[in-house]
Parts: structure tokens; C-alpha cells; sequence
């Protein structure tokens, strides 16, 4: 009663996530298999990261822009995941308006970078088959130099601004978060004041990353399956091509199509039930960070190759063990 008569006068400080209100008094069931994905995903880049680092003959453009694209899968996931995985199991479900805003960032910025990586690998595919005498002058060290700044630039203006706009909202209504981490529409829809902006700035970044990204991504892709397909002499090698930019592709369309789902659910008023639409938000984030590292890691043979390599060298510093000749005792 007091926050109804205190109107916009009152402002919510503090909000509680209800992200399977279906499961709610299951709700610690979910956990093992988030656990499990959110162990599996810090296994797998960790693990991808750690040989392409080693490994020198990976230190190319393409294998650091993968050994980047796993450092921000494990990122976006370490900022929902463990947070999530207390309020199932303990129903730890309370968060500050900062640390939501804090959340909403950091989540929006990594997955605006992790989008700007799949183009940047897909336009350094493109130059390698398409252009390849010309790869070692268009694909330099200004070259990433530019990318970074470019998606930095890009990543934190428009986010800052979809933060900003989400936090200068009054909130005198409910104060339950129909997700389990601050999504940008799920907060904005509490309030009680006019969102016309927030929800045009949320379609501004879907155009922006989602139609500009995704158009290039697509383009690129097309073009590198176009010229491998009349470059391939053998049936199998055209197989090959065709798997492997098909396997590239719907990745990236399931990051692209439920993220921009899960976006525009709120935008639209397209009519989701909550567990489906929290799934989704999961699933936006956990199934690229989870997939990435098999993709680009246990199918790309100099990966492979350089894994074995670190293996084996390991396996020799370990095995070396004197053995006493018979009848003989070690002193």
C-alpha cells in the first residue's frame, strides 16, 4: 500500500528474479545440468584457449580470434551463471538495481563482442579462400588493431546507452524480474513510467548486430562455400566444405535467432510463457559458449593436432620412472 501511494515517488531498489515460476518449488533440479554446462563451458574453452597459447604455430590470425571468442564465452557465462545457479539452489534471487544494471552491461557488452568476433572470423575465412594473395596485406596487426576499436567503440556506446536509458526508469510497480539474470526488456518492463525509448534503443541493437552482422556473416560464407565447391575436384572434399561452413552457420543462426527472439519477446508483446523464454535467454548464452570450443577446437585439425602435441610432451616429462635391475635394491 505504501508504494501505491507513494507513486513515482517511490522507486524500486532491489528486485527478485522468478525466472521458472512453473518450477519454482523444483527449481533445484535445474542446477545439475546448469552446473554441468557451466563446468563443461569453462572446461572447454580453458582447455582451447591453453593450446592455442602454446601451441606457436596456432598464433595466426584466425586461431587468436578463436582463442578471443572462448575468453568471452567464459566471461559472459562466469557473469549469470554462478549468481543463477544460487538463487536455484539456495534462492539467493535478490539483486541491487546497480548490480542488475552492473549485469545487464557486462552481458549485453559480451555478447555484442562475441558477435563482432563471428563476423571478423568469417571476413578473415572470406580473405583467406577468396583473396589469398592478397591475405597477408589486409589481415596485419593494424588490422586487429582497428577491430578492437571498432568493437569497443561500438559494443560500449550502444550498450552504455541501453544501460542508461533502463536505469533512468522509475520502478513503483512490482519488483519481480520474470527472468533469472537481468535481461534488458525483463527489467524495462516493470516500469511505471514510458519505455517507448529503451524499446527503441532494444531495436536499435537488434538491427545493429543482428541485421548488419548476420548479412555479412551469411555473404561471407556463401561466397567461401561458392568458390570451394568449384575449386573441389573430389566428392568428398565438396562434402567437407559444405559441412563444415553448414556447421559454422547454424551456430551462428541459433545465436543470432534466439537471442533476437528472447530480444524482441517484450519489444513485440510476442506472447512466451516465462520458463520458455528464461530457457531461451539461457540458451542464447550457454549453447554458443558450449558448441564454440567442439566447432572451432575438437574439428579443426591443427588444433587437434597441437592438443596431442601438448599431451605427449606431458606424457614423456611423466612416464620417464627408473626401474632397479632385478636382485638389486635402490638406495
Amino acid at each position: 500500500m505504501l508504494q501505491v501511494s507513494l507513486g513515482r515517488n517511490f522507486s524500486h531498489s532491489t528486485f527478485v528474479f522468478r525466472g521458472f515460476p512453473v518450477l519454482h518449488g523444483h527449481r533445484w533440479l535445474l542446477a545439475l545440468p546448469f552446473s554441468g554446462s557451466f563446468l563443461s563451458v569453462l572446461l572447454g574453452n580453458s582447455l582451447l584457449v591453453h593450446v592455442i597459447r602454446r601451441v606457436e604455430s596456432l598464433h595466426s590470425p584466425m586461431y587468436l580470434l578463436i582463442c578471443m571468442l572462448c575468453v568471452v564465452d567464459i566471461l559472459v557465462v562466469i557473469t549469470i551463471i554462478p549468481n543463477m545457479l544460487l538463487g536455484l539452489l539456495f534462492d539467493w534471487d535478490e539483486i541491487s538495481l546497480a548490480g542488475c544494471l552492473s549485469q545487464m552491461f557486462f552481458t549485453h557488452f559480451l555478447s555484442s563482442v562475441e558477435s563482432t568476433l563471428l563476423l571478423a572470423m568469417a571476413l578473415d575465412r572470406y580473405v583467406a579462400i577468396c583473396q589469398p594473395l592478397r591475405y597477408a596485406e589486409i589481415v596485419d596487426s593494424s588490422m586487429f588493431m582497428w577491430l578492437l576499436v571498432f568493437t569497443l567503440l561500438r559494443s560500449i556506446s550502444i550498450m552504455a546507452t541501453l544501460v542508461g536509458l533502463a536505469g533512468s526508469l522509475w520502478f513503483c510497480g512490482s519488483n519481480v524480474i520474470q527472468h533469472c539474470y537481468c535481461d534488458h526488456m525483463a527489467l524495462v518492463s516493470l516500469a511505471c513510467d514510458s519505455t517507448e525509448r529503451s524499446s527503441t534503443a532494444g531495436l536499435a541493437v537488434i538491427v545493429c548486430f543482428v541485421g548488419v552482422d548476420i548479412s555479412l556473416i551469411f555473404f561471407s560464407y556463401m561466397r567461401i562455400l561458392s568458390i570451394v565447391l568449384q575449386a573441389a575436384s573430389a566428392g568428398e572434399d565438396r562434402w567437407k566444405a559444405f559441412h563444415t561452413c553448414s556447421t559454422h552457420l547454424i551456430v551462428m543462426m541459433c545465436f543470432y535467432l534466439v537471442g533476437s527472439v528472447t530480444f524482441l519477446s517484450h519489444n513485440l508483446n510476442i506472447p512466451i510463457p516465462t520458463d520458455i523464454n528464461t530457457f531461451m535467454g539461457l540458451i542464447y548464452i550457454l549453447f554458443p559458449a558450449t558448441i564454440n570450443p567442439i566447432i572451432y577446437g575438437v574439428r579443426t585439425k591443427e588444433i587437434r593436432n597441437g592438443f596431442f602435441r601438448i599431451f605427449k610432451l606431458r606424457t614423456k616429462r611423466i612416464m620417464p620412472i627408473k626401474v632397479c635391475p632385478a636382485g638389486k635394491r635402490q638406495t
